[in-house]
């Protein structure tokens, strides 16, 4: 198994993810456990102090399947932005919460609907904080 690692939120993320859990029903809002699990772990930083390759909201990643080997080129979003066919994943799906807050090269296990998957994260194509998009 993966070690779990520090990861890393702007304070900027942290504020929309949690309102947007905030406004989340309580059933709703227990489906989202992993979610506040992660947030609770990380480290809070200013969105001009993240480290360049860790992956934050609207970061464009390509990440690996160890398993299958099968790749993928994602954006991560918040949810009222995600479109599979346009490749924009919501952090609230099982493997957006997984990829939130880790870093090229970092490998993960993280728990989704068929089982449990190891993901490792090979390349951040687009990272707002990096970019100087500060206000994404």
């Amino acid at each position: 198994m993966a070690q779990k690692r520090q990861i890393y939120i702007t304070s900027f993320d942290l504020q929309r993810l949690q309102d947007h859990l905030d406004n989340l029903d309580l059933k709703t809002r227990k489906e989202f456990h992993a979610l506040e699990g992660e947030l609770n772990r990380a480290k809070i930083v200013e969105p001009q102090e993240v480290p360049g390759k860790v992956i934050t909201m609207n970061s464009r990643l390509v990440f690996r399947d160890v398993e299958d080997e099968s790749r993928s080129e994602i954006t991560l979003v918040f949810p009222e932005h995600s479109d599979v066919d346009q490749g924009r994943m919501s952090v609230l799906s099982p493997i957006g919460t997984a990829l939130l807050g880790y870093a090229v090269g970092d490998e993960l296990d993280w728990t989704v609907p068929g089982g449990t998957r190891r993901l490792k994260i090979e390349e951040l194509l687009y990272q707002p904080e990096a970019a100087g998009d500060l206000g994404v």
